[in-house]
């Protein structure tokens, strides 16, 4: 799909406010509401919004804690990585895993209360996955800058 001018700036305001009507997006980006409610739906068919959703503060949800976790399997057999990214979907902590190039085979992000929190979570949870072989956890002690929205 092919994306105009008209598309990106859509996507940016809705990005930032996925809650605005649509007339209000209609006036931000030059359409009359019917144009911009049809480029909308298009655009959601396409898969090119792909949902909607709250973002969460994670400090007032009692999660300030972030851990960036580097797992490293036993194996690179398709059943050993297939069980492990089964098994980590389960996680309610775990709030991204990543299949990674380089020393490690998945990156994790996870969110805990604190330390004795991601200890539990250690221990009940990622202590337990299939095919680990190494598991290196690094504390993030400040969020600089985070933000969901991709360029357009």
């Amino acid at each position: 799909m092919t994306l105009d001018p008209t598309d990106r700036r859509i996507l940016s305001v809705l990005q930032m406010q996925g809650r605005i009507t649509n007339a209000e997006l209609a006036e931000r980006v030059n359409l009359s509401p019917s144009a911009c409610h049809r480029r909308v739906q298009r655009l959601e068919e396409e898969g090119v919004i792909a949902g909607y959703v709250a973002l969460l503060d994670a400090r007032r949800m009692k999660r300030p804690t972030v851990v960036f976790v580097e797992i490293t399997l036993s194996g690179q057999a398709d059943e050993v990585l297939a069980a492990f990214e089964a098994a980590v979907q389960r996680i309610p902590d775990v709030m991204e895993c990543h299949l990674m190039a380089g020393t490690a085979d998945y990156l994790l992000k996870v969110l805990a209360q604190d330390t004795d929190d991601f200890a539990r979570i250690h221990r009940q949870y990622l202590a337990r996955l299939p095919g680990v072989a190494q598991m290196h956890s690094s504390f993030a002690l400040k969020t600089v800058f985070r933000t969901t929205a991709i360029p357009v």
